[in-house]
């Protein structure tokens, strides 16, 4: 990858700290953007997230991990009427009303076609980016689909990797706003659509940006660990 390697956290429908944390970073066509996935659900604007991050496919290499909360909703557009009372209870009702229906039907099929777009993983020279989690002993592309959509850092906080690389993570809400360091691994879900704030993180030189759910720039600064 060349230019910056930046991982943007769960966004949960928070467009306006998105927008703010895009012109803050200014990406470019050199840029590498990872999204670490759950971009619906939660937060208000769910539609507007989409648009944008479909837009942001003209502006630089963008890498989108699929969440949990994305394939919850894909598996409900897909058909699995058994989940839609779950989808709606943990956020998916905000995404409805973000489109204006209460029909799944509804929902624009470039939403659907960029969702069903989004990778599980992604890997660089010296990071491995997840959504949720990862199993120590297990390249990337063995590892369960459960495991890297779904398990918690509350549950198990895994070891190092056998890539000797480090871990990028979003999915457990650091719901003091503070990125978690473990030393092999960070976790930048910093809980924007709740009292936290989305976090954006150059992987390379730990430069980092955060911006509450009401798009006010809260923090630009670097994170002081060895990050290779």
């Amino acid at each position: 990858m060349a230019g910056r390697i930046i991982a943007i956290g769960d966004i949960h429908g928070c467009l306006e700290a998105l927008d703010t944390l895009l012109n803050a970073i200014q990406p470019d066509k050199s840029d590498s953007l990872i999204l670490l996935g759950d971009f619906v659900d939660r937060g208000n604007n769910t539609a507007g997230v989409l648009d944008r991050l479909i837009d942001l496919r003209e502006r630089c290499f963008l890498f989108p991990i699929l969440g949990n909360h994305d394939e919850l909703m894909l598996d409900v557009i897909n058909g699995q009427t058994w989940n839609l009372g779950k989808w709606l209870m943990y956020g998916g009702q905000q995404t409805m009303t973000s489109y204006g229906t209460d029909a799944v039907a509804d929902i624009p099929k470039k939403h659907v076609e960029f969702l069903q777009s989004c990778i599980s993983y992604c890997e660089t020279e010296h990071h491995f980016f997840t959504h949720a989690g990862y199993q120590e002993n297990k390249p990337l592309a063995n590892t369960d689909s459960t495991v890297l959509r779904w398990e918690s850092l509350k549950i198990r906080i895994p070891g190092p990797h056998i890539s000797r690389k480090m871990a990028i993570l979003g999915h457990t809400a650091q719901k003091n706003g503070k990125i978690l360091y473990q030393g092999h691994l960070l976790c930048i879900d910093t809980y924007c659509y709740g009292t936290g704030c989305l976090t954006a993180f150059e992987a390379q030189t730990g430069e980092y940006w955060q911006a509450d759910k009401t798009g006010l720039l809260l923090n630009h600064s670097h994170f002081r660990v060895k990050l290779e």
